[in-house]
């Protein structure tokens, strides 16, 4: 075992993610302090990879576009997106790469994102 929060064995990582802390959230450039992030397999050079975001209530993402398909399942609360859609608990959405868009929440949020490059 590598530490409290991860497990490492040949070919397997586990992650715990009930007490790995998260992170400063960052992915659009600034830091915004009511979000925070755990970047599981995501790679910031790459752009892909999977994360659990945490959203504050009243916590906004800054508009942005994917280079990449973005897929997202709610896991707690519920997100408002720029469009007005309100998604709730087990809602899962996919955003074809080019689509920009932001997110809100009222009551607070816990996603886990998936940013992929969908092979054609």
């Amino acid at each position: 075992m590598s530490g409290a929060h991860e497990e490492f064995k040949p070919g397997r990582r586990i992650i715990h993610t009930k007490s790995k802390p998260f992170a400063p959230y960052d992915m659009e450039g600034p830091v915004q302090h009511d979000m925070s992030v755990i970047e599981l397999s995501y790679d910031r050079a790459a752009k892909q990879g999977a994360y659990l975001i945490r959203m504050e209530p009243g916590a906004e993402t800054i508009a942005h576009e994917h280079p990449f398909r973005e897929e997202f399942i709610i896991l707690e609360g519920e997100l408002i997106e720029s469009d007005g859609t309100v998604l709730r608990v087990g809602d899962f959405v996919m955003y074809d790469a080019g689509t920009v868009h932001n997110s809100r929440t009222e009551k607070g949020c816990l996603l886990l994102g998936i940013d992929w490059k969908r092979q054609a």
